[in-house]
């Protein structure tokens, strides 16, 4: 697999992780509140949603002309050719 996709891929795993991580207290709150019941199903396709938009977002990042703007910034990625390792 490309490198670039694979990127992109964790990046939607660790957003998914992340919005899974609130979603029991979301249900207390929910399980609290009829009203608030019925926006269950649209928190979890929101969930699914911000997943899916943060891996488009760092495939967008991944893209070399991307990467050369983020680098005038200051925020590009580093060539680290051993990985980071110390």
């Amino acid at each position: 697999m490309n490198p670039k996709n694979t990127r992109a891929i964790r990046t939607a795993l660790q957003t998914f992780a992340a919005v899974v991580a609130v979603v029991p207290a979301l249900a207390a709150i929910v399980a609290d509140s009829t009203a608030l019941a019925a926006t269950a199903p649209w928190a979890v396709a929101a969930a699914a949603t911000a997943a899916a938009a943060a891996g488009v977002a760092a495939r967008i990042m991944a893209h070399p002309a991307v990467e050369a703007v983020l680098d005038r910034f200051g925020l590009g990625l580093v060539d680290d050719p051993d990985g980071g390792a110390q």
